[in-house]
């Protein structure tokens, strides 16, 4: 259970910490052109965003995905900005066909998560179970999201 909370306090402070500004921006952009009222599609946009974001990691883990760190420094901002623009041009159709935006979140949670990659890839301890840990890691990012969003 201690791990659990360890990984959990990790993800969370990977979102809410000043560190963490590439997340929260894309966190608020992808959430900005919906009402409160949409909360849900909010929801299910922000776990694909969690989801690609893990799948990532657990690759990366795995020793199956590297990419060299400054095309991920200069991959991730050009998420902000696409979506951003994406926003702004094409706001109407990502409110009518949500699968544009939800493929949006999950691709990018994808290239977000090789940003924190190697970082995890060397926290794990070779005797930890990969699953579990990642897990509590991306509940903890997830629930950080929430809170962002929420506020």
């Amino acid at each position: 259970m201690t791990d659990f909370i360890f990984y959990f306090k990790i993800g969370w402070s990977h979102i809410i910490s000043r560190d963490a500004l590439d997340h929260l921006y894309f966190i608020l952009l992808l959430s900005i052109v919906y009402r409160f009222m949409d909360w849900k599609k909010v929801l299910i946009l922000i776990t694909a965003f969690t989801i690609g974001h893990a799948l990532t990691l657990f690759l990366s883990v795995l020793d199956l995905v590297r990419i060299k760190d400054s095309y991920v420094e200069f991959a991730i901002p050009c998420t902000i900005v696409i979506t951003a623009a994406v926003n702004l041009f094409r706001r109407n159709e990502l409110l009518q066909t949500k699968s544009l935006h939800y493929g949006i979140a999950l691709f990018f949670g994808l290239i977000h998560g090789l940003g924190y990659a190697n970082t995890i890839r060397f926290m794990l301890a070779s005797d930890q179970n990969i699953l579990s840990t990642l897990f509590s890691f991306n509940l903890g990012l997830e629930s950080g999201q929430i809170f962002v969003v929420l506020l």
